[in-house]
């Protein structure tokens, strides 16, 4: 058992790492798509409306305020968690800066396809590797444990708080959006599957 643990450690560091960064390439599509946000992400274009901040430091910051609310719910992060507030907004950046704004509307829609694909596939790979929850994913598991709210109930009203703020600060609401919502679950169900690391059960159970 000691030794498939190690084997697997390598493939699980990269799958974290790559999957982080694939997160934020797929944020940065969809903001390019430039057709409505996911619910987070409309909540940073309408902050960063109001400071003069890149995307990907806002999307920091807003990971460590997140993480703020984890302590009265005493949650506890895993290193993919922190890993998570502090990569997935750079590599934002880094996509943003290389895809262009401001294209025809069949490009845009295929910008965010592309980033839809690519965030879900890069949920899959960072959840996979079994290093702990993004910050929001945590938020909403936290509450739903604290709460006794279902699982469905708890991530609703959190991303229709976060988009009412964000649409309210300027942030790009719109048919994306509303894609986004419908199809992020199923899409993130299947790459969850074909990217899981089966872990020993003792390992399994430490890692979450």
């Amino acid at each position: 058992m000691t030794t498939r643990r190690s084997l697997l450690l390598p493939r699980r560091i990269t799958q974290l790492l790559v999957g982080l960064f694939l997160y934020g390439i797929g944020i940065a599509f969809i903001v390019r798509g430039e057709i409505g946000a996911s619910p987070w992400d409309v909540l940073t274009q309408g902050i960063a409306n109001h400071v003069p901040l890149s995307f990907g430091t806002i999307t920091v910051l807003t990971s460590v305020v997140v993480l703020l609310f984890w302590i009265p719910l005493r949650q506890k992060p895993g290193v993919g968690t922190l890993l998570n507030a502090l990569l997935v907004g750079p590599a934002a950046d880094v996509g943003l800066a290389l895809i262009p704004a401001g294209q025809d509307l069949w490009l845009r829609i295929v910008f965010f396809i592309i980033g839809l694909v690519v965030l879900s596939a890069a949920t899959g790979l960072y959840i996979g590797a079994h290093f702990g929850p993004g910050p929001r994913d945590g938020l909403m598991t936290g509450l739903h444990r604290v709460t006794g709210w279902r699982i469905w109930i708890v991530r609703t009203a959190i991303e229709v708080t976060v988009v009412l703020i964000g649409w309210m600060l300027g942030g790009n609401v719109g048919i994306g959006t509303l894609a986004f919502a419908l199809l992020v679950g199923p899409l993130c169900q299947y790459f969850m599957r074909v990217f899981a690391i089966r872990l020993p059960e003792r390992d399994a159970a430490s890692a979450t």
